[in-house]
């Protein structure tokens, strides 16, 4: 998958710097250990501290804000919150809210952080100081938004983590804050970003989601089991992300725990069918699949082969045809046009770029209408750019 470089429309102007300036001062902050030395009580602080608010992330703000797949108390519920706020990663509400986002729009333009629209860079930090992504959709989040204590959070997003910074000055010193609470953090933030970069572009894929997730073991180790990124775009409400028994997910294995003592429950898991890969596609993710196979052959060249091939009268029934094709995929698998790619085509190439469904044939057959709707739009545009076709195939990039 191509990654496209940092856009160019991203101003000065765009850049939230009251954000922006305490996430540098973190890291610039790190480095003060040369000053105050490094203890190993500091290092245990900063390890104890990494793991715990590691799962306030992946298991409060993730599987449960962001996706409800267990249910626990308003208590505990307020825990986590605090928890992953303490992580200095933005409200419970703004977390759940920009990711209930994303995955109504992953890897499309309106994703807030896709390395395939936006680059990596930006995926990875830059969009959490864009000013268009400041503010809260209350809307998308009106669930946990009707609890007071969770709104007064909301509106002191960065109390948690300064009331840990002080907790850790008062335990170990200056060591204690350096090592045990910005070291943990700064970890926290790139592991916690890794999971929007470097898993929508490294990794491997066991289904078929409609957008560049992937799953990476090595990642699942550093978030205690969040690499496991393309299961859970499968099956986003589920408590389990690892879905094979070597799958290592932490966060899954705490949770059960957690049930045992009483305090989740009603953990979801994924279907039987999603296991075995035998589910059908919803038809958004059949619609965006069919499209990224579209794109993958030239609507004007297949035009101008055809407008080559053909007398201009018989321009008007072709086009006919093609759009009719739109609203009637039982006629595609025993119809052909010359110059058109053939439908075996297509299937040969969803073969190589996507793992196996079995929606695969509605991929094939959406991304055929697509084609022969955009072909038949461009038979009656005039003129027609360029003059040749190149000469190797036909039809595809």
């Amino acid at each position: 998958m191509e990654v496209v470089s940092l856009p160019t429309e991203i101003e000065q102007d765009d850049i939230l710097y009251p954000d922006l300036v305490p996430f540098l001062a973190v890291h610039a902050g790190c480095v003060a250990a040369v000053w105050t030395g490094v203890t190993w009580q500091a290092i245990a602080l900063c390890g104890i501290l990494y793991a715990l608010r590691m799962f306030a992330i992946t298991g409060g703000y993730h599987r449960y804000f962001s996706h409800r797949s267990y249910a626990t108390s308003r208590a505990f519920q307020f825990v986590l919150a605090v928890l992953a706020q303490s992580s200095a990663q933005k409200s419970v509400l703004w977390w759940a809210a920009k990711h209930r986002h994303h995955h109504l729009h992953s890897d499309t333009e309106q994703d807030v952080h896709s390395p395939r629209h936006r680059g990596f860079l930006y995926s990875h930090v830059g969009w959490i100081f864009h000013r268009s992504h400041d503010g809260t959709d209350l809307v998308k989040v009106s669930d946990l938004a009707s609890y007071p204590e969770l709104m007064w959070l909301h509106r002191l997003e960065i109390l948690p983590a300064i009331v840990l910074g002080a907790l850790c000055f008062l335990i170990a010193g200056w060591s204690g804050l350096v090592v045990g609470f910005l070291w943990s953090t700064a970890l926290l933030y790139h592991a916690t970003f890794c999971i929007n970069s470097l898993a929508h572009v490294r990794g491997s894929r066991r289904y078929v989601t409609g957008d560049d997730s992937r799953n990476n073991w090595l990642l699942a180790l550093f978030t205690m089991g969040e690499g496991w990124h393309n299961n859970h775009h499968a099956f986003q409400s589920s408590a389990r992300q690892g879905f094979r028994w070597w799958e290592l997910d932490m966060t899954y294995y705490v949770l059960v725990v957690l049930r045992w003592s009483g305090i989740v429950w009603d953990l979801k898991a994924p279907p039987e069918k999603v296991l075995r890969n035998e589910h059908r596609l919803a038809s958004r993710v059949v619609r965006r699949t069919a499209a990224q196979l579209a794109q993958r052959f030239n609507p004007e060249h297949i035009a101008l082969a055809i407008k080559s091939s053909v007398h201009e009268s018989e321009l008007p029934s072709i086009r006919e045809t093609l759009l009719l094709l739109r609203d009637r995929a039982d006629l595609l698998r025993n119809w052909h046009l010359p110059s058109m790619p053939a439908r075996e085509l297509l299937l040969a190439e969803a073969l190589k770029m996507f793992p196996t469904t079995i929606s695969l044939d509605d991929i094939v057959d959406g991304a055929y209408q697509i084609l022969g709707e955009a072909v038949g739009a461009l038979l009656f545009v005039t003129p027609l750019r360029a003059a040749t076709i190149p000469s190797s195939s036909a039809n595809m990039h």
